[in-house]
């Protein structure tokens, strides 16, 4: 599949780069999927759709799912309590949120070997146009995979916020409802930062590292001051 993939996509006028996969590379491939696969483990239909993407056999746009399916998903499943579904939006949405950070940081990797491939291209006068071309493609597919993931992120947030307000109606429980809109905005929180390209922005464009006050030097041994 993904060699047929591969051929589908130079037809479709995409990069292809023949380059192996770095470690990393690698790692951030494994990590994605993970957050890219329909949260819904009986959705095969869904699923096989986003593994002909994955494999470019489809382009991406034509492996999305419908958000309504994780409700159905929910719907058909027995559960002992009605509330039990809406700890399983939250436990869903929690679940994929701890899944972010190790991403981000694999992507962070990734994004500073490619700027450091594109400056090594950029330095040498004689380049096969092969090695050129696939340096440039594999950071375009790089680059791709990153938002990719993004966008199925937000993908999910929309899949259980619609499950959430649709079980609102069916099985009302305030309690529970509020819990999982919680996690959801922690999810949203966290896909914030993925759509970013996985770089935190620093809006007050303050140093990383502050200097310690000196108001905590020797915090706790305060004395009375000397009395004449």
């Amino acid at each position: 599949m993904p060699e047929a993939g591969k051929l589908a996509a130079r037809v479709r006028g995409e990069p292809v780069s023949e380059f192996i996969l770095t470690d990393d590379e690698k790692l951030l491939r494994d990590l994605g999927w993970g957050l890219i696969r329909p949260p819904w483990a009986r959705d095969w239909i869904g699923g096989t759709k986003v593994e002909l993407s994955r494999t470019r056999l489809l382009p991406e746009k034509d492996g999305k799912v419908p958000v309504t399916l994780y409700s159905v998903f929910l719907g058909s499943e027995r559960f002992n309590s009605s509330e039990a579904r809406f700890d399983r939006i939250a436990a869903d949405a929690r679940g994929d949120a701890k899944l972010v950070p190790p991403f981000c940081e694999v992507a962070t990797r990734v994004e500073a070997a490619d700027r450091e491939r594109l400056a090594a291209v950029s330095r040498r006068d004689i380049l096969t146009q092969d090695t050129f071309e696939g340096a440039n493609a594999r950071v375009w597919e790089n680059r791709a995979y990153t938002g990719w993931v993004a966008q199925a992120l937000r993908f999910r947030i929309q899949a259980y916020q619609t499950a959430a307000d649709h079980f609102e109606i069916e099985t009302p429980s305030g309690s529970r409802l509020w819990d999982t809109n919680r996690a959801i905005k922690e999810l949203e929180g966290v896909v914030r930062l993925a759509e970013s390209g996985c770089t935190a922005e620093n809006r007050f464009d303050t140093p990383e590292d502050l200097k310690r006050s000196r108001i905590y030097k020797n915090w706790g041994l305060e004395r009375p001051a000397d009395q004449k």
